[in-house]
């Protein structure tokens, strides 16, 4: 085997183990954020709503920067200074009693990651073969969702004692994340080339395929969110009782580990990325429009599984799709950039939902929010079948299996 076989494959297993550690430490804590504000605090959903969207719009929305500057510096200096200001996040989130500290801790978490989540993208479109990344991304995909229900099914058990154990066990992890890329980790360059910062922004802002993708998943964005915010609640008021959350990811779970990795290798040789990812698009907003109709925790529990299918099989194209649109002179410009549309589609998916959520208890219209979010989801199905149907002249990457 020769050393760039070698390195690729070693790469391979440190990106899963790092992988694991970040989900487990992000979903120890995020998935009960919710509850702890809104349900066992009584704040207004549009205020943790605010906070969770200053998290994803801070953390996606300067991606870019972080991004450009770890294509120039490298990124290992990146992803360890992020990790541990993520942890300090966590930290500051639990000893919050006013909105002003949650968001302040919300905002920490968002510099952390938009300083760490650029460069370990960018590390898998280095080291992962572009026939291999589909695969590779539904193997990521299928461990986050493993990951979701493990650190939920620890944060809720925490949660039951103080949610500053919560806090404090995403800050260790974090902090152990930290210690394993700085002892581990290659001193890797993302690029080609090192170029400046302002050339790799440069490069992603004229690519105008690029950024007209990145810009419409904003609405995909909107829909998926809502497994963090809305979902949990909702769970949590049908059922009374907040460990029922993790009941919702076990199911996110059991549906990944089984169908993830087969519907992708079926699905990459048969059908068009966009195809695939307008197909999972679809069945997501289906399956949110009747939410706010249902009676039952089991009626709830169909639709996000409905839901989670759906996220099962866009999730894997998108990925794929946007790697596969990444200048290799700026990978991670590019993979900054590309977490644009999750920025605005955050920022908007939580506090838009948040105060549609607050307005429908308030009006005593609990389908208000659901039936908006389905909108959303048919107006950016229009938008991607627009861009896919009137630009035939794409990369190769767009036929199955590429």
């Amino acid at each position: 085997m020769s050393r760039v076989s070698q390195a690729r494959n070693l790469g391979k297993y440190f990106l899963l183990v790092d992988n694991m550690l970040v989900v487990l430490g992000f979903f120890v804590v995020f998935p009960l954020i919710s509850i702890r504000f809104v349900d066992q605090m009584g704040w207004a959903a549009l205020m943790v709503g605010i906070a969770l969207g200053l998290r994803q719009l801070v953390q996606q929305g300067l991606g870019v920067f972080g991004g450009a500057i770890a294509d120039r510096f490298g990124a290992k200096p990146m992803i360890v200074t992020g990790m541990l200001l993520r942890a300090a996040g966590f930290a500051t989130m639990g000893i919050a009693h006013d909105p002003w500290l949650l968001w302040f801790s919300c905002f920490l978490s968002g510099i952390g990651g938009t300083l760490f989540d650029p460069p370990r993208t960018a590390l898998v479109v280095k080291l992962i073969r572009p026939q291999q990344r589909g695969r590779f991304f539904s193997l990521l995909m299928m461990q986050d969702s493993a990951g979701a229900v493990v650190g939920a099914l620890l944060g809720s058990w925490l949660l039951q004692y103080d949610f500053r154990l919560v806090c404090a066990t995403g800050a260790a992890l974090f902090i152990l994340c930290a210690g394993f890329n700085a002892w581990l980790l290659p001193a890797w360059k993302l690029s080609t080339v090192k170029a400046p910062v302002r050339e790799g922004l440069n490069r992603v802002l004229a690519d105008k395929r690029f950024v007209t993708y990145v810009l419409t998943l904003t609405g995909y964005y909107m829909l998926a969110v809502q497994v963090m915010l809305m979902l949990p609640i909702m769970v949590n008021d049908m059922a009374g009782s907040p460990a029922a959350v993790k009941w919702m990811y076990a199911i996110e779970a059991s549906l990944s580990l089984t169908l993830l990795y087969p519907i992708a290798r079926w699905s990459e040789k048969r059908f068009r990325l966009e195809h695939r990812l307008m197909a999972g698009l679809l069945l997501m907003t289906l399956s949110m429009l009747p939410v706010g109709l249902v009676g039952t925790v089991q009626q709830l529990f169909l639709l996000i599984c409905t839901f989670y299918i759906g996220s099962i099989i866009a999730e894997p194209a998108r990925e794929t799709l946007g790697a596969g649109l990444a200048d290799p002179r700026a990978r991670g410009s590019y993979m900054g950039f590309s977490r644009l549309g999750l920025a605005l589609g955050g920022a908007l998916g939580y506090a838009g939902g948040g105060w549609l959520f607050d307005a429908g208890k308030a009006l005593s219209q609990p389908e208000l929010p659901w039936m908006m979010l389905g909108m959303v989801g048919f107006i950016t199905l229009l938008a991607l079948w627009w861009q896919f149907s009137t630009k035939r002249s794409a990369r190769g990457m767009l036929e199955p299996g590429a």
